[in-house]
Order: structure tokens, then C-alpha cells, then sequence
């Protein structure tokens, strides 16, 4: 190698070096030091406490603590232990419509958009209401009326107490029929055992997560059912395109064709632009749909804020057509929205009762290590002032 060829090489690797020494110094720099974490576990109490619009579910309208809790956050020093600190945060709070934007490979799978079994305390028992379709669990034979008597061979009540006794808290009212969703749910990177009991015969199960299920289909499917057109939305109120597929499945319709829209596979919640699009196709003037109630606003100025919206008509898109609404289990979030929207506008919508997420969720990022939580910060009501969450649609026999 010539003496020039050497001194370029040499000046090469200098430049690599210096690149290398900047760029860990910026990453060095980057990095949260272990009392920006701390810091952040206790900035997250005060995001729950400031903008978690059920607080009024909880003794003095306030989060639930324990011991446990409290020792939990005194001891995140890193990413892992402020994550396992948030997760058990938000869990306290048995509501399958807060969560944590980040996740662990085994936290618990999330209720209801990866759940095939709606799970209801029943006297002593916890009794399988719903079972959702085309799950592991309905492959499996189970049905609505059998009994989830044991998680992981562990019987259910023992399995609820320790689900919930990391956190210092007991398995009793809310915290009960949450749990028991969840642990049925099961773990997101391994298969469940559950024991289902049906009259007197108990059978264990081992059945594969939801994580693993993948669907292909379209964000919107069209199929006769006698003499109506049935148009399914497949989990797809947070997808961009499903405007056009419905707005395409609309236009080929006759206009007095008689249509179901099925919202019986929406657990995993949307958009309001794309729930907006779809009702715009029924409203000839502004319809209001739900009424929005923001307490954080109240907790923090004294002054409450509240407002309605509303469903704006679209230019050459109307169907005067007969139209009904399906929901049932896994109905959730924006699918009820849009659920007590067509009721709003005097459509039928039948079925069993939906998900009942409370609200409309936010995201709040903890200041220094950025770390996702959302929860629900906005109460959602219908119209005329009914919680969201407590409607009941009507039987399934009314929109046959």
C-alpha cells in the first residue's frame, strides 16, 4: 500500500472512529438515566389521577393503590421495571379500554380485540356468555352457557387471586369478571388451558392465543341473507381504506334495497372519520350521533366542557333503503359508537350487548422515556344523555 493510500485509509478509520464515538455519545445522551424513569413512574400517577374520566368506579374518586403498587413504582429504575409498573397500573383499573402502548412478549392479551370467550360472574360461577366466531375457542366446541371453572389447571377463583395479588388487590366486583376475561385470554406468547365445565362434565382445553390468528379479509364483505344485503365490517374501523370498500359496496346497492350493516366483528375500536363516512350514507341534513363530556377540563379549571357531534350528509351518497345494525360482544369502541349513532337516527340495531368500553381514549407519553399510555379520557353518551357503555340493543329477532 502506498504511503498515500495509507494515510487515506488512516484518515478512513479516524472518521469511522470519531462517527462511532459521536454517535454513542448521542445515544448515551439519549438514554433516560434511572431517575428520569423513576420520575416517570410517578408523572404516570398523576396522568391517571388528572385525566381518567371513570374515576368516580373507585372509593373517593380516586386510582386504586395498594402497598404493592406503591413498591412497585418506587422500584423502576430502567425500561422493564417502568413497563411492568405500567402495565400493573393500568390494570388496576379493570378496564379493557386502558392500556399501555408498549408490551412485553407475555403480558396478557388484550380484551376484547384478541378474546374469544365473554366471561360473566354468575352467582358463584363464572358463565361463558359469548364465544366469538371462527375463534380457537368456537373450533374448540365451547358455547354460551358452559362454565370456566380452571386456568392453567388452577381453579378460577384461586386463579383470579393471584392474578390480582402482585398488585395488592383484591378479586372482587369489577376486578372479578375483568380478570377472569383476561386470564381466559390468556398470555400473548403461549397457548391456554382452560377447564370448561357443561352440565356437571368438566373438559380441559388447550387452545392457541389469538396473537397467532391471521385474517385476510376485506375491510368490508357483501353477502345476501334472504332478502337483505348484509354488509360485514371485519374489524376495520381503523383502516383508511374501508371508506372506499363501503362507499363501493354502498354504490352497487338499489336504493331500497334492504341492508343489515354487521358491527359483530369490531373489537379492536377505529376512527370517527371512517364511522362518519359510513353514517353519512343514511342522514339527509346534520344528525347528531353522541355527546362528549371532558372531566379533566372540570378537575382542572372548574369549569365542565361538553359538546355533541354530529354526522354531516355527503354529496351524491344517500340510501333511503330500510337499514338495521348488528352488534353483540365484540362490538367495541367506535363500533358502539356507530351503534348508538343509527340508533340515534332511528335505526334498528339488534343483538346482544356490545363490549361496553367506557369512552374515547387518548394517548398520554410519560416526559422523558416516552413511554404510551391510552386511556379513557372523554365520557361518550348518546344523544339523549345515556352513557355509551350502558346501552342495550334490541333483541335479535327485532331485525329479522
Amino acid at each position: 500500500m502506498s504511503n498515500l493510500r495509507k494515510l487515506l485509509f488512516c484518515s478512513y478509520l479516524l472518521a469511522l472512529a470519531a462517527n462511532f464515538s459521536t454517535c454513542a455519545r448521542a445515544a448515551s445522551a439519549a438514554d433516560p438515566a434511572p431517575a428520569d424513569y423513576a420520575a416517570d413512574a410517578r408523572a404516570l400517577d398523576d396522568i391517571i389521577a388528572a385525566n381518567y374520566a371513570y374515576l368516580d368506579r373507585f372509593p373517593g374518586s380516586k386510582p386504586p393503590r395498594s402497598p404493592a403498587l406503591d413498591a412497585m413504582r418506587d422500584a423502576v429504575q430502567d425500561g422493564d421495571t417502568l413497563l411492568h409498573y405500567a402495565e400493573a397500573s393500568i390494570q388496576s383499573l379493570a378496564d379493557h379500554h386502558a392500556i399501555t402502548g408498549a408490551s412485553f412478549d407475555d403480558s396478557w392479551g388484550l380484551v376484547p380485540s384478541y378474546s374469544d370467550l365473554w366471561i360473566e360472574p354468575a352467582g358463584s360461577s363464572f358463565r361463558i356468555e359469548a364465544v366469538r366466531a371462527a375463534s380457537p375457542a368456537e373450533r374448540a366446541g365451547i358455547r354460551p352457557g358452559d362454565v370456566l371453572v380452571a386456568v392453567n389447571d388452577k381453579p378460577l377463583v384461586q386463579a383470579l387471586a393471584d392474578f390480582w395479588a402482585p398488585l395488592g388487590l383484591d378479586a372482587v366486583g369489577e376486578r372479578a369478571a375483568y380478570g377472569a376475561r383476561v386470564l381466559a385470554t390468556g398470555r400473548r406468547d403461549r397457548p391456554r388451558m382452560l377447564t370448561i365445565r357443561r352440565d356437571g362434565t368438566d373438559r380441559r382445553l388447550t387452545l392457541p392465543n389469538l396473537y397467532g390468528e391471521h385474517s385476510e379479509s376485506e375491510p368490508v364483505t357483501s353477502r345476501a341473507e334472504g332478502k337483505r344485503i348484509v354488509l360485514r365490517i371485519n374489524n376495520s374501523l381503523g383502516d383508511s381504506a374501508t371508506i372506499a370498500a363501503f362507499d363501493a359496496a354502498m354504490a352497487r346497492l338499489p336504493s331500497d334495497a334492504a341492508l343489515t350493516i354487521d358491527l359483530s366483528d369490531t373489537p379492536s375500536g377505529g376512527s370517527t372519520v371512517i364511522a362518519r363516512a359510513m353514517m353519512g350514507w343514511f342522514v339527509r341534513r346534520p344528525t347528531s350521533y353522541q355527546l362528549h363530556n371532558y372531566p379533566a377540563e372540570r378537575l382542572e379549571t372548574g369549569i365542565g366542557r361538553q359538546w355533541i357531534e354530529q354526522v354531516l350528509p355527503r354529496d351524491g351518497k344517500y340510501h333511503p333503503g330500510p337499514v338495521n345494525v348488528r352488534v353483540g360482544r365484540w362490538t367495541g369502541s367506535m363500533g358502539e359508537g356507530l351503534a348508538i349513532g343509527f340508533a340515534t337516527m332511528g335505526k334498528r340495531v339488534c343483538g346482544t350487548k356490545m363490549a361496553r368500553l367506557r369512552g374515547a381514549i387518548y394517548d398520554f407519553e410519560l416526559p422523558a422515556t416516552k413511554m404510551m399510555v391510552k386511556l379513557p379520557a372523554e365520557r361518550l353518551y348518546t344523544v339523549a344523555g345515556q352513557p355509551r357503555e350502558a346501552f342495550v340493543p334490541l333483541p335479535e329477532s327485532a331485525c329479522r
